[in-house]
């Protein structure tokens, strides 16, 4: 267990090495942002001493390795536009779209883990087939679609929900919904396939030949050995989240990092873009690395074969 974690966490830091190293190459190569800061009537002397003050004058190596040492201290820089630590700006931001992901990922396993184990214990029922074709068209809409058609129905034509805004419990409904509908489905197709996979083992068979009940057979065999699927689909979910969240924070005016993403690039505020992308980043590397200690958890064979490499 301890080669395993210890693998394990070795290749996630080296993951974040990578992000790291190519978050600040890729910064460098849109420009020198120096111009955006100054205005139009600033002098020669003006943008040099600009370029000082941003440590933009050092050799790239030096900038480099200042870049690490920061973001090992947490220091994700100083916003070009508000002029205030951009860690203050992303941890302002930062509780509301782990809001709206956790009601995103809610509503994707309270509704679709049940139609997907409905979908495959009851494949052989013609309703299986229509529920299959709501699970498809739901992973068909496209997340701004979706919001756009909430907002329109529940929220003016209804007034049944806020269109927009938040601070109460009803402003994260509609977002909740609409950014967890792709998941949801997600989860539908990969609990049935999972669930019908174990259906065709033989210890399934040889369970119904005892006589064992149908709630029980799903409740101690099923259930267990079609977890593993879900984990993984579980960390690239939340992966995706994370990017659709800035579709419909802008849909809904949430103001998490999804807005501050948008509202940053309109600006051209790029060092807290780096910082969102930055943090985007570690967490999805860090959910992955969980998402691998549970597999070791439900199915020591990972464990095994992961230490064996």
């Amino acid at each position: 267990m301890v080669v395993f974690l210890a693998k394990r966490a070795g290749q996630a830091l080296v993951a974040i090495f990578g992000v790291m190293t190519l978050v600040f190459f890729i910064q460098r190569l849109t420009g020198d942002p120096t111009y955006l800061l100054v205005p139009e009537t600033a002098t020669q002397e003006d943008i040099e001493a600009m370029r000082q003050s941003l440590g933009l004058d050092r050799p790239l190596l030096v900038q480099y390795l200042s870049f690490l040492a920061d973001i090992v201290r947490f220091d994700l820089g100083r916003s070009f536009i508000q002029n205030i630590p951009v860690t203050d700006i992303v941890a302002s931001r930062l509780p509301y779209t782990l809001q709206l992901a956790g009601g995103a990922l809610f509503v994707a396993f309270v509704i679709g883990l049940p139609i997907g184990l409905i979908l495959a214990l009851a494949r052989k029922y013609k309703s299986s087939n229509i529920l299959m074709g709501v699970v498809l068209a739901a992973q068909s809409l496209p997340t701004f679609w979706s919001g756009i058609l909430m907002i329109m129905v529940f929220g003016v034509w209804l007034g049944w929900l806020p269109p927009s805004g938040s601070g109460t419990f009803a402003h994260l409904i509609m977002p909740s919904i609409a950014l967890g509908l792709l998941s949801m489905a997600t989860y539908a197709r990969i609990a049935r396939s999972s669930v019908l996979d174990e259906l065709s083992k033989d210890y399934v068979r040889s369970a119904r030949a005892r006589g064992v009940p149908q709630g029980r057979l799903v409740r101690r065999h099923l259930l267990r050995n079609s977890v593993i699927p879900v984990i993984s689909i579980t960390a690239l979910e939340i992966s995706q989240l994370l990017a659709g969240a800035v579709i419909v924070e802008t849909v809904f005016a949430w103001p998490g990092l999804g807005l501050l993403t948008v509202q940053s690039v309109v600006a051209r505020d790029f060092v807290v873009v780096q910082g969102v992308v930055l943090l985007g980043a570690f967490v999805t590397i860090a959910v992955n690395f969980i998402a691998d200690i549970l597999y070791s958890v439900v199915d020591p064979r990972i464990r095994l074969d992961g230490a064996g490499q």
